[in-house]
């Protein structure tokens, strides 16, 4: 849906007149490095070509009206009592926002906004970010009519889902959402939010990405149950190396060398995951630059089958999708990105064999699982942004 279209159905909604201004922000995708930045370790995302677009007009009062191209509903929300609308089904993200930003002191105004969502809800993509990163923008420049620093949006945002939305998420999906490049990755040491940028020269290689459709009941509850067998292993790990301060600092030769301080195996596991994991992913950026997409495939793979044996997080449904596209003429690599247990993987495939693969690999999944996948078809694109 272009902006003339979606800016009529914003009139259609909202009244004519007034200045009418658009904004954008991504989701994205994980390219390698999973369960490694809540351990301070290194990950590797880019910023999609799906996201979140806001159609805006500020207001002459303190009320927010919103809108979803979607959903045939109309929240209003008073922004003197902005803590009270915590419970929403839909908007309660966009409302977080603007209450971290009333927190820092800017003024936000009451405004009318209509969103356009193209990234799928659920699917491991990010949604809640390009929804938080691009209502962070628009409120911003609503209230002062200067652009932001983007680095600042994604705190907003992350900030937003902790605070107020109350999902205790780190910073890697807004921080990708609000600083993405096109044609780029985004080298992110989780540890201290350094990073660098990365050429992501694709060629005739296409990002493909696969949702597995189901419903992930058991996020939650595994995503925390992981996070404590890290915290399990950095303690045990640090009775001989008592400077350790994050499990992503450790190389793999440290490791190899100290790991008999885990004696629990399932622990040694997760470990074992993150420690390789941070390493592919250094590697990854090295092939990267030195344009050798075949290797990075290959890392891809190997990340894949890690988050399966050792950190457990896959489940049949990632594992086919992945299998089923490494196997497929043209596939490069494929992997799970996400928290995993559903959601999607990421494949990189020739362009020339992208309608192939997602005909075999959706056929191999819809007769193993029982229902099909969705495919998307997707580059790296820009971070946050006015229209």
């Amino acid at each position: 849906m272009n902006l003339d279209v979606l800016k009529k159905q914003f009139c259609t909604y909202f009244g004519n007149g007034g200045e009418i201004l658009a904004f954008a922000s991504p989701g994205r995708v994980n390219l390698i490095g999973e369960h490694t930045d809540y351990n301070g370790g290194f990950v590797l995302p880019a910023a999609i070509t799906l996201g979140t677009t806001i159609i805006a007009r500020k207001r002459n009062d303190n009320i927010i009206r919103m809108r979803a191209t979607d959903l045939d509903v109309l929240v209003e929300a008073d922004l003197s009592s902005i803590e009270n609308y915590r419970e929403l089904t839909w908007g309660n993200y966009q409302l977080g926002v603007a209450s971290e930003l009333l927190r820092t002191g800017i003024k936000v105004p009451g405004c009318d906004l209509l969103y356009h969502d193209t990234t799928p809800h659920g699917g491991g993509l990010s949604s809640s970010a390009a929804i938080e990163v691009a209502s962070a923008l628009c409120m911003y420049y609503l209230a002062t009519k200067h652009m932001p620093d983007m680095r600042d949006m994604a705190v907003i945002g992350q900030r937003a889902e902790n605070n107020y939305v109350g999902v205790n998420c780190g910073i890697m999906d807004q921080f990708a959402s609000a600083l993405g490049k096109k044609d780029h990755a985004i080298f992110l040491d989780c540890k201290d939010l350094s990073f660098e940028t990365v050429p992501l020269s694709l060629g005739s290689v296409r990002i493909v990405i696969a949702n597995t459709n189901k419903k992930r009941s058991l996020i939650t509850s595994k995503y925390n149950e992981r996070r404590a067998e890290c915290e399990e292993a950095l303690r045990n790990l640090q009775t001989v190396l008592p400077h350790l301060t994050h499990l992503g600092c450790m190389t793999s030769k440290e490791f190899q060398s100290f790991s008999g301080a885990i004696k629990n195996s399932t622990v040694l596991r997760r470990a074992h995951h993150v420690i390789e994991e941070c390493e592919r992913v250094k590697q990854s950026v090295l092939a990267l630059k030195k344009g050798q997409l075949t290797r990075f495939g290959q890392l891809m793979n190997e990340s894949h089958s890690s988050l399966r044996d050792f950190y457990e997080v896959t489940g049949p449904e990632l594992d086919t999708l992945a299998e089923a596209a490494q196997a497929q003429q043209g596939c490069l690599g494929s992997r799970m990105t996400g928290a995993g247990f559903g959601g999607c993987t990421v494949s990189l495939v020739e362009n020339e064999a992208v309608e192939e693969f997602k005909k075999n690999v959706g056929t191999i999944y819809t007769e193993k699982i029982g229902y099909a996948p969705t495919f998307y078809v997707t580059d790296a694109g820009d971070g946050g942004r006015m229209l």
